[in-house]
């Protein structure tokens, strides 16, 4: 094993443009295996400011440039940003919600880092798709971000005021084709009503 410097590490992660890691990750990139040489590094490295911990085993190296929507999508996996934080990055809804909102498989999450909640709504396997990278994160298409929304409208936990709705960037043909693999007629119905 190669005894890296703060300094050789901060190059390193400046190098391979490296803003988001594992703790596993960073065993791998440094070559290191021991367990407690890992944690006593990674521990030294957030002590002088070069790294912070964002939760558990997953860090932010302090250097790089952060996107909450790169956090987001880093902290919770398999997720995509969707519901109302995809609906205002579209322009759907007007505003920006506190909270950064994804969609996920997993069981539903809330996680706080500083003044920033990111929250993770859990949706059926077979409904986890419609989804897309742009630049460095995944996000809903414009037209599931909507579909995730509604579908959370129909089981009562978002509420939906269709007046504050601009939808004249979907493209109503894929809305449908895409609301109709949801299998649920009242959702069809809410798309009726909007459209």
């Amino acid at each position: 094993m190669e005894s890296y410097s703060s300094t050789d590490i901060m190059k390193i992660l400046k190098e391979k443009e490296l803003s988001y890691f594992s703790i596993s990750d960073f065993g791998r990139l440094f070559n290191i295996s021991n367990q407690n040489t890992l944690y006593k590094k990674i521990e030294r490295l957030e002590k002088n400011g070069i790294i912070k911990k964002l939760i558990k085993g997953k860090y932010l190296f302090l250097f790089a440039p952060g996107n909450d929507f790169v956090t987001a999508n880093f902290l919770y996996q398999p997720s995509y940003i969707s519901l109302e934080t995809a609906l205002s990055f579209y322009g759907i809804i007007t505003g920006f919600p506190y909270r950064i909102t994804s969609i996920t498989a997993k069981k539903t999450r809330h996680i706080i880092i500083g003044q920033k909640e990111y929250t993770y709504s859990h949706i059926d396997r077979d409904l986890y798709w419609g989804y897309e990278k742009k630049d460095e994160f995944v996000i809903a298409e414009k037209e599931k971000a909507l579909l995730d929304f509604l579908y959370f409208c129909n089981k009562g936990l978002r509420n939906l005021n269709a007046d504050e709705l601009d939808i004249s960037e979907l493209n109503e043909k894929r809305l449908i084709v895409y609301a109709k693999r949801f299998k649920q007629s009242k959702l069809l119905s809410l798309i009726g009503k909007i459209l």
